[in-house]
């Protein structure tokens, strides 16, 4: 499994946390690469090949689209569908995006290769094993993250890279 980023977003819509891994190389696959556009690709926050005047999207613009994004489309399901529908993953050709709202409010966001099955599951074990222990519980780590003030606990990055690098592949 690839998993390109991971953003925690707190209930005032701030970024308070996020991870890029860097894309490995797949030496098994007989697959030529797959061809990638002038847009910038939301995947991994690389510009793609071509200049025509575009520039790389900054991290603070990655994280401002990625939540525009589980936004509205958060908003939509719940109008099309009803109070009881959720929205849970969507898929593009480049990447999956999947989502996971606490109950208070944190938004957890992965995006990872498009065969990915629905990690709604393995989001909820990194809130509850990995942020609730190392973060909340952390009498060192603020309860608001104003003004830009993000996570910033060694243990729970530890145990995120742990776990997506080691446990997910």
């Amino acid at each position: 499994m690839v998993v390109y980023s991971f953003y925690i977003f707190d209930r005032h819509a701030e970024c308070i946390y996020k991870k890029h891994w860097p894309p490995r190389p797949t030496s098994s696959s007989n697959r030529p690469p797959r061809p990638t556009s002038d847009t910038s690709e939301l995947s991994n926050g690389v510009n793609g090949a071509g200049g025509g005047g575009r520039h790389a999207l900054s991290a603070e613009d990655d994280a401002k689209l990625i939540f525009g994004t589980i936004f509205s489309l958060r908003n939509m399901v719940r109008k099309l569908g009803g109070p009881d529908d959720n929205f849970i993953s969507y898929r593009t050709s480049q990447y999956k995006l999947h989502y996971y709202e606490t109950p208070t409010n944190l938004k957890f966001v992965m995006l990872t290769d498009t065969r990915m099955i629905n990690l709604r599951h393995v989001l909820n074990q990194i809130y509850i094993n990995l942020y609730v222990e190392f973060v909340v519980k952390n009498p060192l780590s603020p309860v608001e993250h104003p003004g830009g003030v993000g996570v910033n606990c060694e243990m729970f990055e530890a145990g995120l890279d742990q776990f997506v690098t080691r446990d997910m592949s």
